[in-house]
């Protein structure tokens, strides 16, 4: 068993690509699938399964995994010691949810990248429900959350900003131009919402649950987009973050019902596993993701500020 071949295993872990793997570690794809086949062909087990075009950890790929990770994250540290931090190279496996990705990110990795353009930075988009267990199986670095304050024993969580959710309609829905909204008006209405399973889709179902709807018609979606493109379309009324319409909003496009939806407290967060050594790469992104979400927390409030 040789180290670049866990190496190879790691990356390949973290990308679920071989192609992607391969470009990481400047290797010819046939040269990653030949080396994850001989640590196979060693241990006696597969260690991934191609569903498709789809490849994913089997069960004992997941346990070797995370006895691996350590043996290699002390690898890294050691390496770190004798190298100079301002020049950074390496690798980092950021995941967090299509929101986040699309809304918050970018800015964190422009930042990053022109910090430490020497750092291979992957990005996994992951359903909110299964990011947590990503830190756990060793797959990302750090991840970012939509969700209400996160507690865990394993897990370091630092809360980045709140994130204002409300419902949104085309400017002819019926409800668009009412000036105040009772319960009763939202009867027969359609919900464009996530699926079951999502925090803030939970969240959503338990405040409706507690004014005393509990027989709402659902269009669920895995996508934000498409709640929102639908929702332009007169379909029906979305539940969605500020953050992903205020393009539509300024354009018209859509409108925020004047309800408000009690007891919904949603975060932007960002987690990574407590007893997961931190190399300087890693540091760096959360500091990058520190600063540039501080900025547009004091960006927002100025602009309350000023509509106000």
């Amino acid at each position: 068993m040789e180290l670049r071949q866990l190496n190879t295993f790691r990356m390949v872990a973290s990308t679920l690509n071989f192609t992607r793997a391969a470009e990481a570690l400047n290797y010819v794809p046939s040269n990653v699938t030949m080396q994850v086949k001989a640590l196979e062909d060693e241990l006696g087990v597969r260690l991934f399964d191609r569903l498709g075009k789809q490849l994913v950890l089997t069960n004992a790929g997941k346990r070797f995994l995370s006895h691996i990770q350590d043996v290699l994250d002390k690898l890294d540290e050691a390496h770190s010691v004798v190298h100079d931090h301002d020049n950074l190279s390496g690798t980092i496996t950021i995941s967090a949810n299509e929101v986040i990705c699309a809304y918050r990110l970018p800015a964190v990795f422009q930042r990053f990248r022109s910090q430490h353009p020497g750092v291979r930075l992957i990005f996994r988009s992951v359903p909110n429900q299964e990011l947590k267990q990503t830190l756990f199986e060793g797959t990302a670095d750090v991840v970012y959350m939509l969700d209400e304050p996160i507690r865990s024993t394993a897990l370091t969580v630092e809360t980045l900003r709140e994130e204002t959710f409300r419902l949104f309609a085309a400017p002819d829905h019926p409800l668009a131009k009412q000036a105040v909204l009772k319960l009763e008006d939202f009867h027969g209405q359609v919900f464009l919402t996530n699926e079951k399973g999502c925090p803030y889709r939970t969240m959503f179902d338990r405040s409706f649950e507690k004014e005393g709807m509990d027989s709402i018609t659902y269009l669920e979606f895995q996508s934000a987009e498409a709640i929102k493109q639908c929702a332009i379309s007169g379909i029906g009324i979305a539940f969605l973050p500020e953050i992903v319409t205020e393009a539509e909003v300024e354009r018209g496009e859509l409108v925020p019902l004047v309800w408000q939806i009690p007891d919904l407290r949603v975060y932007t967060q960002m987690l990574w596993h407590k007893d997961k050594w931190l190399s300087p790469i890693v540091l760096s992104f959360i500091e990058a993701a520190r600063e540039v979400l501080a900025v547009q927390n004091e960006k927002d409030l100025l602009e309350n500020v000023q509509r106000n």
